[in-house]
């Protein structure tokens, strides 16, 4: 067993140990990956302030999400292709997560189905939904997440067109692998991978195939996705979703402060300050950047959350002290997942869980609910100062 320090040893074990496409998959932003970049150093810009001579006994990470306790700030968040980067992966990130007590967040294009995952764990999962042209592949969907008993729809706001991702292109991402000969031969180098997958029948999207209406196999999957994504996705249909969910709504991919505002006034219980991982808008600011203006303009409206970039319980803190209630972690979960299955996704939570506890203590903070500005040095320029 590898001795696990930080999520970067996570994303080598994971480089190493799981097919170049899906690992590319998982580490790519969209054209430039400007934004992929920048949503990671812009953190490095912050700076934490160290405190001396204060009580650091009796600490708590503990927090909560949408009234449900949390472990620690921090959500697992929707991955499409998850059950490619480990045999059953949607199901063994959701047993860690149960496990840790922190919430998990299935994505429409996951591998493993709502009922799979259901049947696997007992603690109520969110579902993401992306939104799409097939209103009875939409409805049907709501209706299977709500029998399985997921406790928040998560819809996205921010993938009407797909950014394009030169690697998947070049890659040729597919699940499962097509055989070329280069796949061929990365698989044969990937054992552990390989042993994995055989001993799985779950090996395409199990929330589509057989739910969308003549998407029956492989080669119908491929085209109806193509055309699915619906580019007409507003606020009417936004709150369409709503009153067929029923539940609590969270909305992710918020990047704009009217945007932000106009979804608290929309009524959503949470909002995700997202920029999908830098996989859509390249040139986007990073989602730590954007935080605090909207923040500021959604007030207590409606809880705030961010995503992208957060690599480390550092990060964590950071965000919560630029105002974010809570964080969503994508990556740094996958990496322990294809580096080390369930394991690695525990490691990942572990990880971060000890880096806030331990800088927290430092900074002089006991409580992370009393964690704020105030343990934090931002650069003057760090929001950005643009021309109307």
């Amino acid at each position: 067993m590898p001795v696990i320090t930080c999520i970067e040893d996570l994303r080598r074990l994971h480089k190493a140990r799981v097919p170049r496409m899906f690992f590319d998959y998982c580490e790519s932003g969209s054209y430039t990956e400007q934004t992929f970049r920048e949503n990671v150093s812009d953190f490095a810009r912050l700076r934490l302030r160290q405190k001396v001579a204060v009580d650091m006994s009796n600490r708590s990470i503990a927090g909560s999400m949408l009234g449900q306790k949390v472990t620690m700030p921090v959500a697992l968040a929707p991955v499409g292709f998850t059950g490619m980067q480990s045999a059953d992966g949607e199901i063994k990130a959701a047993r860690a997560a149960e496990a840790f007590g922190v919430p998990f967040t299935l994505s429409t294009m996951s591998i493993c189905s709502i009922e799979d995952v259901a049947a696997h764990t007992t603690a109520p999962f969110w579902f993401q939904l992306y939104v799409m042209k097939d209103w009875d592949f939409v409805g049907s969907a709501l209706d299977r997440a709500k029998k399985a008993g997921c406790s928040a729809l998560v819809l996205t706001l921010d993938l009407q067109i797909l950014g394009q991702r030169h690697k998947d292109l070049k890659n040729g991402l597919s699940a499962p692998p097509k055989p070329t000969l280069a796949n061929i031969l990365d698989i044969a180098t990937k054992w552990r991978w390989a042993y994995g997958m055989a001993q799985t029948k779950r090996h395409s999207f199990g929330n589509i195939v057989g739910h969308a209406k003549g998407v029956k196999d492989l080669s119908s999957l491929g085209s109806w996705t193509a055309e699915q994504f619906d580019p007409q996705l507003d606020w009417g249909k936004i709150a369409r979703i709503r009153d067929m969910w029923g539940g609590k709504l969270i909305l992710k991919g918020v990047l704009d402060e009217d945007d932000a505002r106009r979804a608290a006034d929309f009524g959503c219980d949470a909002m995700i300050v997202s920029n999908h991982g830098g996989r859509q808008l390249d040139g986007a600011l990073s989602s730590i950047r954007r935080l605090p203006g909207i923040v500021r303009a959604v007030g207590d409206q409606a809880e705030v959350w961010m995503d992208s970039g957060i690599r480390s319980g550092q990060d964590v803190l950071k965000a919560i002290a630029m105002g974010a209630k809570a964080t969503l972690i994508g990556r740094s979960y996958i990496y322990g997942l294809g580096a080390m299955g369930q394991a690695g996704v525990t490691a990942a939570l572990e990880v971060i869980a000890k880096e806030i506890d331990t800088t927290m203590a430092l900074c002089g903070e006991r409580d992370i609910k009393n964690f704020g500005a105030h343990n934090l040095m931002i650069p003057k320029d760090f929001e950005g100062d643009w021309k109307d």
